[in-house]
């Protein structure tokens, strides 16, 4: 095989425009953004960045529904040596306003569907934001699509390895949102590991399938391995059961990603009885639970290879995968094995590798690991030993045969539907309503969602507190999607002699019976 041409993210466009330009790049809602285009307008971006002032290593945010726009921004702002950091749009605005202000953009790019978000929340950011709206119109906001075509020619030099390209961010135990770095030497150990990495190796014949948002490792890993491939992406900005079904059937879909929950809610859409996968040759999954029998199921519906991914946006999303071949028998239980160049392992608290069938805390070591986090030295040093290994938070053990299994979160971290919920943080607010004296927070089982938030609430003295009403207090305060599904009342909420909720003890009588934990 020759070599290939593409080493950074920032080589995807031009290589390809110059090879094969009129080959769809990106395909959304009727409209298709070639690989030519993908080149031109992200060198306009480039140009546009630097006459704003942008400089290498600054940030620009972005905030809204994925477009061809989004590939468009980042590949402008990744040629400008600078760094995009995409906000999840779920968030709250508080939550919002806080991640904006961390991350130092001075350049917000804005979506018709959070222009109001958007004002309210650069209201609460102590600098002057210049804000664009991408794909409409707004006082206050300046058109993306002129600026983009008035823009200057670029100075573009080639990134450093060190340089960081992509910075997304994650939630903390405390519940401030921490910006992960991820940079061009990372992703370029990531782009090489493509082609060996089943899920990731596809062909520029290849059509592919973006579902997951474009703020989530997922989302954008499955769209650079598509675009350094030369594949055609189709895009879907929301998860649209029905619509997915017609997708994949009309456009001769060939892979995707897809949390558990998306393959679960397929699964149970009428249509899909009648839906024709006969093009699909991979399903991905990961970033959430999935039960054997959903796992079964889809695999005999789909009829394709099936690939399970496990990591996290502080490995660029690498870490171990199960192949198709490897669903089977007990393996159904695995995340796999680790990637080529990737080390993996299990350690005790001291960061001593632990032998096969001893549980402990999954670490990972490796070129694709994150540069820390932004403006968190402490958190970087918590996370990443000094010898390299990257703590998961995850515990779990290997076999005799390379093979990890995740048996629980030495993190109390809750996976639901895909997004990350930290207790902590929705204890924070439902404390505080009326009626509760005390509460903590657990993941319990969901068929649908892999795990679902629960309240386990202490009444104050002689109150009888309703659960919608704590529920409803809750999404005042935080984001939907963090909010409990349901709510427990309890007398007194187990501890240790320290005073920490075992919630260990709050979560055993919900996972009983359960052959696999977490995902």
């Amino acid at each position: 095989m020759s070599e290939d041409p593409i080493k950074l993210l920032t080589d995807i466009p031009s290589v390809h425009a110059a090879a094969r330009g009129d080959h769809v790049a990106v395909e959304f809602e009727g409209r298709r953004l070639t690989y030519a285009e993908l080149d031109r307008r992200s060198d306009q971006v480039a140009g546009f960045l630097q006459q704003a002032g942008v400089r290498p290593g600054d940030r620009v945010a972005w905030l809204g529904r994925a477009s061809e726009a989004w590939y468009e921004v980042f590949f402008g702002t990744a040629k400008a040596r600078a760094c995009f950091a995409p906000i999840n749009s779920r968030l709250a605005p508080p939550e919002i306003a806080f991640i904006l202000g961390d991350s130092g953009a001075d350049l917000f790019f804005v979506s018709p569907e959070f222009f109001a978000c958007a004002e309210a929340v650069v209201a609460q950011v102590d600098r002057p934001i210049r804000l664009i709206g991408v794909g409409g119109e707004r006082d206050g906001f300046e058109p993306y699509a002129a600026l983009r075509e008035a823009a200057p020619a670029p100075e573009l030099t080639r990134p450093s390895p060190s340089d960081d390209v992509l910075q997304l961010y994650t939630s903390g135990t405390t519940g401030l949102p921490k910006g992960v770095r991820l940079t061009h030497g990372a992703y370029a150990a990531f782009l090489e590991l493509r082609h060996q990495v089943p899920g990731f190796a596809y062909a520029a014949e290849d059509t592919v399938l973006i579902l997951m948002p474009l703020f989530h490792v997922a989302g954008t890993n499955i769209s650079f391995s598509g675009l350094a491939a030369g594949a055609r992406l189709v895009l879907m900005a929301e998860f649209d059961p029905a619509a997915v079904l017609r997708v994949i059937a009309a456009e001769g879909v060939n892979h995707a990603f897809m949390a558990p929950v998306m393959i679960n809610v397929l699964l149970q859409t009428p249509q899909i009885a009648d839906t024709d996968f006969s093009s699909m040759k991979t399903v991905c999954y990961g970033a959430s639970p999935i039960s054997e029998a959903v796992l079964k199921a889809a695999t005999e519906r789909f009829g394709c290879g099936f690939i399970q991914f496990y990591g996290m946006t502080e490995t660029c999303g690498a870490g171990t995968t199960l192949a198709p071949e490897e669903h089977r028998g007990e393996l159904f239980r695995s995340c796999g094995r680790a990637w080529p160049t990737l080390e993996v392992r299990v350690a005790d608290e001291a960061g001593n590798a632990l032998p096969a069938g001893q549980i402990g805390e999954i670490e990972i070591r490796g070129p694709i690991l994150m540069a820390g986090y932004w403006n968190r030295p402490e958190a970087t040093a918590e996370t990443i030993r000094p010898d390299g290994w990257l703590r998961t938070g995850d515990a779990g053990y290997m076999d005799e045969g390379g093979f990890f299994f995740v048996h629980d979160r030495v993190k109390d971290m809750i996976v639901t539907g895909g997004e990350n919920v930290y207790p902590a943080e929705v204890e924070n607010a439902i404390l505080g309503c009326p009626g509760v004296a005390d509460a903590a927070v657990i993941g319990v089982p969901d068929e649908r969602w892999g795990e679902a938030v629960k309240a386990v609430v202490v009444p104050s003295p002689g109150q009888e507190p309703d659960p919608a009403a704590i529920i409803a207090w809750v999404r005042q305060r935080i984001a939907g999607f963090k909010a409990p599904k349901s709510v427990d009342f309890i007398e007194a909420l187990p501890r240790n002699p320290s005073g920490k909720v075992l919630r260990r003890e709050l979560r055993k009588p919900y996972w009983e019976g359960r052959d696999r934990n977490v995902g």
